[in-house]
C-alpha cells in the first residue's frame, strides 16, 4: 500500500496507542518495533525488557507510567508512535500526548471488551478530534470473544464499528484472521512474525462472506460515493471500501475494528497496515491555528511552529519533546518562545527511541523530536519562528484531587528536596507543589495515590533523598446549598490622601456550573469598568470558602447595586469591595462541603464477591451495578476518594490476592457531617 504522493509528509504516521491498563498496549508497541525491525528481540513487559517502558518504576511495577515516543518505518511510510499510560491517574500523560497527535489506535481487552479507563481515553480522543482504529487484543485467552467486545465497544463508546477481520479459531486455538477486504486468510505459524497468507477455511467461507455483506451495507450508509457504487454493483469492491473506511476514520463516524493476540505476535503486521491505509497523515489534519485565529499550514516553508509536550529535567540537562506544526527548524537555530516571551537556542534535534536517541540536522513540519538548549520551555510552551510570533492552545491540566506532605528526614537536604520537586512539577504539570499557609509544610499534590507514590519514589531514586511522607489527603471543595440576597458591604477606607470608597449589592445562588457573575445594576449606579473589578474580587474570594479554607465552586454572583464616590472610588477599590464582600456572604450562605468521588470497578472471584460488597459499604460505596463473566464478578460502585486509601491490600487480603481494581475520577458529590469536621481541621 504504497503512497504516490509525492509530498514526503503524506508518508507519515503519527500516532498514539491508547487502553485500559493491562490491555496490552505496550506488547502491541513492542511488536511493532518488532515487527518493523526496529528492535531484534521482543521485548516483554513481565520479564523488564520493554523498550518504551525503561524507566525502573514502570519495569518493577509492569505497568507503563510515562508516555515514551519511538519511531519507525514500515511499507515505506514513517510511524512516530507515542506508547500513553493506562492508569487513571496518569492521564495527563494522555491528554498531552492527544494534544500533538493525528491519530491513535484504541487496544481492547477480547475478554473484558470496553473498559473505565479505555472509554475515559476515547472520550479525550473525542475532545481533540483524533481519528482513531481499535485492535481488540489477546484473542488467545480463555473466553475471549470478538462480538462481544465489538458491542461493547457499539454500546459504550456509541461509534460505528466496521469489522474487517474474521478470527480463526478461539482462546487457545486462535490461529489467524480472514481479511474482509481482500477475502484472504491470514494465519501465523508458531515463532513466526510473518503471515502465511491463503484462501478463505471452506469452514469460514460463509460466515466470511455474511460478514463482508454486513461491513459493505455498514459502509454504504454512512458514504455517498460507496453507497452509490453499492447500488450500482449491489457489492463494493476493495478499493471503494478501503478509500470509504479511511474517509469515515478521519471523519469520526465510523471506527475499523481489527483483532489478534500481540503477545502471540498474531495480527500485528495488519495492524500495520490499517495504520497506513486509514490514518491520517499530517497534511490529512486541518491547519494549526493560534489563539489568535492565524493558520499554519503544514509546509516545510512556512514560519516555524511547534509545541512542546513534554519535559525531561535531567541532572545533564533538559529534554523538550515537540511536534513540529509548519516550518523548519535546524540545529542552532533561535526560536521564539511565545510563553516565556523569551529568545531560545536549539542546541541539538533527535530523534527519539525511548531512552535513546538519534541525532538530526533539522526537523520539518509533520516530525515529533526532543530537542535540546532550552531553559524556559515548559509542556504546553508554544515555540516559533521570532519574526512571525504565533501561540498555540496548551493541553488542559486537570485540578489535582489528592494531596501528601513530603519533608527530607535531614535538615541539610531541604534545599535539594526544593529542588528535586521543583523539577518534578516542571516535569509533570499535573504535580502541585505548595506550601500549607498554616503548618508550613510542604504539598505534593497529584492525580491520585499512585501519582503521588511514583514521583516521591522518582525524587528518592533520582536524588538520593530520604523522605518523610504524610498520609495521603483529598482536595475538597465548597459550594453554596443555600444563598442570599441583598448582602450590603461597603469599602470605606481613609488615611490621608486620596482613600478608597466602593458600596455593592450582591445576590448569590447556588449555580450548575463553577462560577457565573452577571450585573443586573441599572442607571450606571456602578460604571462597567467597576463591574469588572467586582467580578475580579469575587473570583479572588473564592479561593478559600468558610467551611475550612477549600476552593468554592457552584455559585452565581449578581451585582444588584451600589454606588460610588467621587474622588475615592477605583478599581482597587471595588475589587477589594468584591473580594470581602463575597466573603462575607459565603459565611451567610448555607455551605455544602463536596468531596471527590471516583467510579471503582473491582474484578474478584465469584466467590468472594459478597466480603468485597460489605468491604465497599463500609467505604460509604453505591454499587451501581455487578456482571459476571469468565468465573469472576465484576462489580461498579461510586465512592468517595478518601476511602480508598489502602484499598489494594484490603482488597488482595480479602481475595487471595486474586482481585483487581481500577477507579476513574467523577466528580465531586456532598460529603457527610462528620468529613465537615474533619475538613474544618
Amino acid at each position: 500500500m504504497r503512497t504516490n504522493n509525492p509530498n514526503p509528509l503524506a508518508v507519515v504516521r503519527n500516532l498514539g496507542i491508547l487502553a485500559h491498563v493491562d490491555a496490552g498496549k505496550t506488547t502491541v508497541t513492542e511488536r511493532i518495533l518488532f515487527a518493523t525491525g526496529t528492535t531484534h528481540k521482543r521485548g516483554e513487559v513481565h520479564d523488564g525488557t520493554t523498550v518504551t517502558d525503561f524507566d525502573p518504576q514502570e519495569r518493577d511495577r509492569g505497568i507503563t507510567i510515562f508516555a515514551a515516543a519511538v519511531s519507525c518505518a514500515w511499507d515505506g511510510h514513517r510511524l512516530n508512535l507515542i506508547d500513553t499510560p493506562g492508569h487513571v491517574d496518569f492521564a495527563a500523560e494522555v491528554e498531552r500526548s492527544l494534544r500533538v497527535l493525528d491519530g491513535a489506535v484504541a487496544v481492547f481487552d477480547a475478554v473484558a471488551g470496553v473498559e473505565p479507563q479505555s472509554e475515559s481515553v476515547w472520550r479525550q480522543a473525542d475532545r481533540h478530534g483524533v481519528p482513531r482504529i481499535a485492535f481488540v487484543n489477546k484473542l488467545d485467552r480463555a473466553g475471549a470473544d470478538l462480538d462481544t467486545a465489538v458491542e461493547s465497544i457499539r454500546q459504550r463508546l456509541h461509534p460505528a464499528p466496521l469489522v474487517v477481520q474474521l478470527p480463526i479459531g478461539s482462546e487457545d486455538g486462535f490461529t489467524g484472521v480472514v481479511d474482509l477486504l481482500r477475502m484472504r486468510a491470514l494465519t501465523w505459524p508458531d515463532d513466526t512474525t510473518v503471515a502465511d497468507e491463503g484462501p478463505v477455511p471452506d469452514g469460514l467461507r460463509e460466515e466470511a462472506l455474511r460478514r463482508r455483506r454486513l461491513l459493505e451495507e455498514a459502509v454504504a450508509e454512512r458514504h455517498p460515493a460507496a453507497l452509490e457504487e453499492f447500488c450500482d454493483r449491489e457489492t463494493l469492491s476493495a478499493g471503494t471500501l478501503t478509500a470509504a473506511l479511511r474517509d469515515l476514520t478521519h471523519s469520526g463516524d465510523g471506527v475499523v475494528v481489527l483483532c489478534g493476540s500481540a503477545y502471540r505476535n498474531r495480527g500485528v503486521e495488519p495492524l500495520l497496515d490499517a495504520v497506513v491505509a486509514y490514518l491520517p497523515s499530517p497534511l490529512d489534519v486541518p491547519a494549526v491555528r493560534g489563539e489568535n485565529g492565524e493558520e499554519r499550514p503544514c509546509d516545510p516553508g512556512a514560519p516555524f511552529a511547534a509545541l512542546a509536550f513534554k519535559v525531561n529535567a535531567t541532572p545533564t540537562g533538559r529534554l523538550t519533546y515537540v511536534r513540529v506544526y509548519s516550518g523548519t527548524i535546524e540545529k542552532g537555530a533561535t526560536v521564539w518562545d511565545a510563553g516565556a516571551r523569551r529568545t531560545e537556542r536549539i542546541g541539538r534535534i533527535l530523534r527519539v527511541q525511548a531512552d535513546r536517541h538519534a541525532q538530526l540536522e533539522r526537523a520539518v513540519a509533520g516530525d515529533i523530536v526532543a530537542v535540546v538548549g532550552l531553559k524556559s520551555a515548559r509542556a504546553g510552551s508554544t515555540l516559533c519562528a521570532p519574526d512571525a510570533p504565533l501561540v498555540l492552545e496548551p493541553p488542559g491540566v486537570a485540578e489535582p484531587v489528592v494531596s501528601v506532605a513530603v519533608e527530607a528526614e535531614r535538615s541539610v537536604d531541604t534545599e535539594r528536596l526544593a529542588s528535586a520537586l521543583a523539577r518534578l512539577a516542571e516535569e509533570d504539570p499535573s504535580l502541585v507543589v505548595r506550601t500549607d499557609a498554616e503548618t508550613g509544610q510542604t504539598l505534593l499534590s497529584g492525580m491520585g495515590e499512585l501519582h503521588l507514590e511514583v514521583a516521591v519514589e522518582k525524587v528518592r531514586r533520582e536524588h538520593g533523598l530520604t523522605l518523610n511522607v504524610g498520609r495521603p489527603r483529598v482536595s475538597y471543595r465548597e459550594t453554596v446549598g443555600r444563598g442570599v440576597s441583598g448582602l450590603v458591604f461597603r469599602h470605606v477606607k481613609q488615611d490621608g490622601g486620596a482613600g478608597q470608597f466602593a458600596h455593592v449589592v450582591l445576590d448569590v445562588e447556588p449555580s450548575a456550573e463553577g462560577f457565573e457573575f452577571r450585573s443586573a445594576v441599572v442607571g450606571g449606579r456602578v460604571p462597567q469598568e467597576y463591574v469588572r473589578a467586582v467580578e475580579a474580587g469575587c473570583r479572588d474570594a473564592l479561593a478559600e470558602g468558610p467551611l475550612g479554607g477549600h476552593p468554592v465552586t457552584g455559585l452565581r454572583v449578581t451585582l444588584t447595586d451600589g454606588s460610588t464616590h467621587v474622588k475615592d472610588s477605583s478599581d482597587m477599590a471595588f475589587r477589594t469591595a468584591g473580594r470581602f464582600g463575597l466573603r462575607e456572604a459565603l459565611r451567610a450562605c448555607a455551605m455544602v462541603l463536596l468531596e471527590p468521588v471516583v467510579e471503582v470497578t473491582v474484578t474478584v472471584p465469584e466467590d468472594a464477591v459478597g466480603a468485597v460488597l460489605g468491604d465497599l459499604a463500609a467505604r460509604r460505596g453505591r454499587v451501581s451495578g455487578s456482571v459476571t463473566r469468565g468465573g469472576s464478578t465484576v462489580v461498579t460502585a461510586t465512592v468517595p476518594l478518601a476511602e480508598l486509601f489502602g484499598y489494594a491490600t484490603r482488597l488482595r487480603s480479602r481475595t487471595q490476592g486474586r482481585g483487581t481494581f481500577t477507579a476513574r475520577p467523577t466528580g465531586y458529590a456532598p460529603a457527610p457531617a462528620e468529613t465537615v469536621a474533619v475538613a474544618r481541621r
